[in-house]
């Protein structure tokens, strides 16, 4: 390599041509022509044995931006390309001219240019990181410190600091430029920057933003210095952003997070929600955020510039504006143990500080949203709700209430909490007035304050103090009564719109549910009042319905009781999310002075909601009233409220009363609790509630045809949630509307007009249901009786002479297809005490299986019905089987893989597969994706097994029955239809268990068979996919470390496979091992790939290297001699005698082996990779 750094070259001709050259390149981009031209010119820049001479020359001399760009860019690549062969002086002198180069041309006015440099100088600062010294380092940021603080000038500042920004990007994970080196070079990085510089880097930009702002605050906003100041601003706020690791060990990382805090609050969420994050720098910071009085200045500077411009309104939006409410509220974050043990008096004392500045930003909130509404920027009201939700997490809800109450500055003697009840109030009443759809800052501002209030009501951990404040129930009972108002208005105004919502109601269930929940916590810190308050609503609503009825135009009160019954299932009940959901604690424990069970204010509301549900039974009441949205509401609400109220069982949570605080507190809890969940239990209304439900769900599918969104949470939520507790199947399966339900389902056709995914889920749960009858014999004959008519129906439907022309009509396909969904519903409803039934009802239906497969080989849907019915059933049964009737199981999937093979079902030849049509090739992968699973749950025999056999002799080899019908599956598997990542995915888990696993079964595999397999490697070892590559590598580690060990103990191992063969034109092919030796290291050294797999590639190529170790010196040496420079051909030949001897390696494949080989593989790329890939 030549150096550009021993002044200019003789050869100043060609420099000049080849910048021309660029310079056309990027005049041919912007103009959009010749792209190709282009291209190769800009790729020839990177090729030139003068680059960095030729880089130079046009940084220096160019008058186009863009070229002088492409030569940053070019420098950058080289220098990373090449690092590890430039000697330490180029190294420093690369970093050194980019830094020179902003400094020197800091007044350019193409900023772009100059960003590129400074990054190109930080990605370089970076990738010698390690290799310099610490006092190369300190030569190198003296320099920037000198620019930072304004030694070179103004404009030196900016682009001081610039640089800076460009460096705390590239050292931090999240925003690091690849440079192919593994994640232990990054992570070394960011903590020697975050342990000797980031705070060095805070304090000279704090530094900086002070020594102007004198002339900041002086001078009009268009003066260079505030752009200085702006910029210093944004790297304090950069830095505020990183993620802090090195000052708290994993406990502090949850405790910094809860010093000041009575519980964690769902704050992950929270967080993610809003897009924040904490600030814990540690103890060593606090001198410079806490003690030295920045936070003082920062918002006296942002105040007295608010002054200065109050009339621009453009103001609020300019970048020293933002940068510095980024700043403010990013402080407001700050926890953990940069404040002191001293019971949280330091943190609230900086809340309190912080809260001064920004009340000026929400306060007072009804002036503020009037002067926005008239045109002001909402920007800085939405900061400042962002830094009270921050706030509102920090703090328990007595000290955020104190927070505001502590500041003499402000003639607000209300706490905080009702300055952000005042808020939330404003801008609920801002929607309101709002008649748009479009989201408008009271849009996002309700959503970030409704967060604040999910932080201060979110009950904390239990066993803690869950008390809140008497002002924070009267706030909360304030907010919710608005936002119900608000809610019923929307509700109203949309009752006549033809929105998308109403074919999506679904949908906008669910886009609602998390606003729908922080109503529900407001509600529930005020039951006293919201309770009857939504009782209220509904009692006022059914009787307009009534009174108007035949009279009046109801539209706007259904849509009204619509949104009424989401509140209220939110409020009543939480989501189960795979549990069982408990009573909310507000609920269960407040109402302490109820005596009878009948007049609990739930009790009340839940009943009244019940007795409107019931009147949808009554067909002219249903048709007046319950339309098919309206229905959703209800069905959505009982799913949600039987799950926690109906037959709830005994026990649940502890109460968090404090015996100490009240003697009485926990017997009166525990009363409240009783009078609730004993209403709606097994020995009082709850049979009689469970009976109304069951009719409700059958009206539901009988009497709304066609209306699938309703009928999908009928079957797949409310149903569902009532089976799910053995002691409800008890009562439900003795209902004689349950009796009815499945008797409709084994025997009408009502409900063959279900779609599968609701014939499939309602089939699972009438089987489900048998957990309540009273012993095995009665449940698994309960299955017979529900499943019984529909096995007959395809027994004899397979029998029938006339099979072939009957079976193509449309309602035969419809009724073979409904019954099959049913059949995988029951299969996947398969446990332990219906297990028999279940095995009795997939046995009765093999043969006719067998047959409908062969009948319907052209009807791609149902042969996937087909085979998931097989694949569920045989997922299902296959733990529990003895020995024989494994047997019978293993030969039938066997015959139905030859069956599927025979007829080319799923076969694409590659030379075919790319004219076929894509839903066509969807059909195969979907269907072999199946067959894929069927293998995988047979895999499952050998991992549990339930049965009791004993005998050994009797067992079915599953391994071998698996490696046969990966031989007959396998070829119909094309690299097209790998291309597909499920089936992909699938494919290959399933092949690196067997040979992880069974890798002695691959031997008997035929040579096209294991060809295949071979074949379908080497296509995964090169997929995108990291989870792919990853389980392609473990496969060959499995195979090589196999044929090693077995020939180390004198056995074949893999035996003819290893050695290379004949192929169809007579030439001799590599074996497997070779094969994938080659394959691998030319991957690792020439290839683009995930530094993540690094380690599972060393794993792989260990054992391939013992086995194959003529071949791997053959490659060395070949490597070696392509090399024409004499010290890379020295270095490259002493890298590849470490790779293999470095850290007493041996050659054993035990663990600290492997090991040990990872470390050296590590070295050996960060050695040889650069250089290699030039070649």
């Amino acid at each position: 390599m030549q150096s550009f750094f021993n002044g200019r070259t003789d050869d100043l001709a060609q420099f000049q041509s080849t910048m021309q050259a660029i310079e056309q390149a990027c005049s041919y981009i912007q103009m959009q022509t010749n792209p190709a031209v282009a291209e190769a010119t800009l790729l020839s820049l990177r090729q030139s044995p003068q680059l960095y001479q030729t880089c130079k020359f046009i940084l220096e001399n160019s008058q186009v931006a863009p070229a002088r760009f492409q030569a940053a860019a070019a420098i950058r690549d080289a220098a990373i390309r090449e690092w590890g062969f430039l000697s330490a002086d180029e190294k420093r002198s690369l970093v050194s001219y980019c830094l020179c180069f902003v400094i020197q041309h800091a007044s350019s006015p193409d900023a772009f240019v100059q960003a590129k440099v400074s990054a190109v100088g930080g990605q370089l600062m970076k990738r010698g990181w390690l290799d310099f010294m610490e006092s190369e380092k300190e030569a190198f940021l003296s320099e920037v410190k000198m620019a930072v603080l304004g030694n070179h000038g103004v404009a030196a500042q900016f682009v001081g600091i610039n640089f800076l920004e460009s460096m705390v990007s590239e050292f931090s994970p999240d925003t690091s430029t690849a440079m192919g080196l593994p994640r232990e070079f990054h992570e070394q990085c960011r903590a020697s920057l975050e342990l000797h510089y980031l705070k060095k880097f805070y304090s000279w930009a704090q530094e900086s933003a002070f020594s102007v702002t004198s002339k900041v605050v002086e001078c009009d906003s268009t003066v260079a210095e505030v752009k200085v100041c702006a910029v210093a601003l944004r790297l304090m706020f950069q830095i505020m952003n990183w993620d802090f690791q090195l000052n708290k060990n994993a406990v502090e990382r949850v405790k910094s997070i809860n010093v000041f805090s009575s519980g964690v609050k769902n704050v992950a969420v929270l967080l993610k929600k809003s897009e924040c994050i904490f600030v814990q720098p540690g103890s060593s910071w606090r001198d410079v955020l806490i003690s030295s009085g920045h936070i003082g200045w920062l918002l006296g500077l942002y105040g007295m510039l608010r002054q200065k411009f109050s009339s621009d309104s453009y103001w609020l939006d300019s970048p020293i504006a933002v940068s510095a409410r980024q700043l403010i509220i990013q402080l407001c974050s700050l926890t953990g143990t940069i404040f002191p043990s001293d019971n949280g008096q330091m943190q609230e004392h900086h809340l309190v500080q912080m809260l001064s500045g920004i009340i000026q930003w929400i306060h007072p909130p009804d002036i503020i949203s009037a002067a926005i509404e008239n045109g002001k920027s909402e920007s800085e009201l939405l900061d400042g709700c962002r830094a009270l939700l921050y706030m509102a997490i920090l703090t328990t809800p007595m000290v955020f209430d104190k927070l505001l109450k502590s500041i003499r500055s402000v003639a607000c003697p209300l706490g905080t909490l009702s300055l952000l009840s005042s808020l939330t109030c404003e801008v609920v009443k801002a929607r309101m007035a709002d008649n748009t759809e479009e989201e408008t800052w009271s849009w996002y501002a309700r959503d970030i304050l409704l967060d604040s209030w999910t932080a201060i009501l979110q009950p904390p951990d239990i066993g803690k103090d869950a008390e809140l404040p008497p002002e924070c129930i009267r706030a909360s009972a304030g907010v919710f009564n608005l936002i119900i108002e608000s809610e019923l208005k929307d509700a109203a105004v949309s009752a006549f719109d033809d929105g998308d919502d109403s074919e999506l109601p679904q949908a906008s269930i669910s886009a609602m549910d998390e606003r729908l929940s922080s109503y529900a916590l407001l509600a529930r810190a005020a039951v006293d009042v919201t309770i009857p308050l939504l009782t209220k609503l509904f009692s006022e609503r059914f009787t307009l319905l009534h009174h108007g009825r035949g009279t009046s135009d109801p539209t706007c009160t259904l849509e009204e009781l619509y949104s009424l019954l989401l509140i209220t299932g939110h409020v009543l009940a939480d989501e189960g999310e795979g549990e069982t959901p408990l009573v909310p604690e507000a609920l269960e424990a407040h109402f302490v002075d109820i005596v009878e069970t009948k007049h609990h204010p739930v009790v009340v509301l839940s009943c009244s909601i019940l007795k409107f549900a019931e009147q949808s039974l009554d067909p002219e009441t249903r048709t007046a009233f319950f339309s098919p949205r309206l229905m959703e509401a209800v069905i959505w609400f009982l799913a949600r409220w039987s799950d926690t109220y109906l037959m709830p069982l005994e026990g649940g949570r502890q109460s968090n009363c404090n015996p100490g605080h009240d003697r009485n507190c926990q017997h009166e809890s525990q009363l409240s609790k009783k009078a609730l969940l004993s209403f709606f239990g097994e020995h009082n209304q709850g049979k009689l509630v469970l009976d109304i439900i069951v009719k409700i769900s059958m009206t539901t599918l009988v009497s709304y045809p066609g209306e699938k969104q309703l009928q999908e949470l009928t079957c797949c939520q409310l149903l569902p949630a009532v089976v799910r507790r053995k002691n409800v199947c008890a009562h439900l399966v003795t209902l004689d509307s349950w009796r009815n339900l499945a008797n409709t389902f084994a025997n009408g056709r009502s409900l063959f007009s279900l779609t599968a995914t609701h014939q499939r889920s309602l089939a699972e749960t009438l089987i489900r249901s048998a957990a309540g009858m009273r012993n095995s014999e009665a449940a698994n004959q309960y299955v017979r009786d529900l499943m019984g008519q529909m096995t007959a129906y395809l027994v004899d439907i397979s029998s029938d002479s006339n099979i072939k022309s009957v079976a193509q009509q449309p309602d035969a396909i419809l009724s073979v297809s409904c019954l099959l969904e049913r059949l995988r519903g029951a299969a996947r409803a398969s446990q332990p005490r219906t297990q028999k039934a279940i095995f009795e009802m997939g046995i009765s239906v093999m043969n006719p299986v067998l047959t409908l497969l062969e009948i319907y080989k052209h009807e791609s849907a149902v042969v996937y019905l087909l085979l998931k019915f097989v694949v569920d059933w045989v997922d299902g049964q296959v733990v529990f089987l003895e020995a024989k009737d494994t047997t019978v199981v293993v030969t039938f999937c066997m015959q139905l893989l030859q069956l599927y093979s025979s007829h080319n079902i799923g076969k694409i030849s590659l030379s075919l597969s790319s004219s076929l049509l894509s839903e066509a090739k969807t059909e195969k992968y979907k269907d072999l994706r199946a067959l894929l699973q069927l293998l995988t749950n047979l895999c499952s025999k050998d991992i549990v097994d339930f049965s009791s056999d004993s005998n050994e002799a009797e067992r079915t080899d599953i391994a071998q029955v698996i490696y046969l019908g990966l031989h007959i599956v396998t070829p119909l598997i094309s690299l097209e239809l790998l291309k597909y990542p499920k089936l992909c995915h699938d494919y290959f888990a399933l092949v690196s268990h067997m040979l992880e696993v069974y890798p002695e079964k691959i031997v008997q595999l035929n040579n096209e068979a294991f060809a295949h397999i071979v074949g379908t490697l080497d296509f995964g070892i090169h997929h995108q996919d990291t989870e792919v590559v990853n389980m392609c590598l473990r496969s060959l580690n499995a195979l090589a470390s196999y044929h090693y060990k077995e020939r180390g103990a004198g056995k074949e191992g893999l035996g003819s496979h290893v050695a290379g063969m004949m192929d169809q034109d007579g030439k001799l092919q590599e074996g497997v091992l070779c094969r994938f030796l080659r394959a691998l290291l030319q991957l690792l050294l020439f290839e683009d790939y995930s530094t993540e797999l690094v380690s599972s590639a060393a794993d792989a190529l260990l054992p391939l290297i013992l086995c194959e170790q003529g071949l791997y010196q053959r490659l060395g040496h070949e490597l070696i001699e392509r090399q024409v420079n004499p010290q890379l051909k020295s270095r490259l030949a002493n890298a590849l005698h470490c790779l293999t001897s470095s850290n007493e390696l041996s050659s054993s494949l035990d663990r600290i082996n492997s090991q040990k080989f990872r470390k050296n593989l590590y070295a050996f790329l960060v050695e040889v990779r650069g250089f290699l890939r030039t070649m």
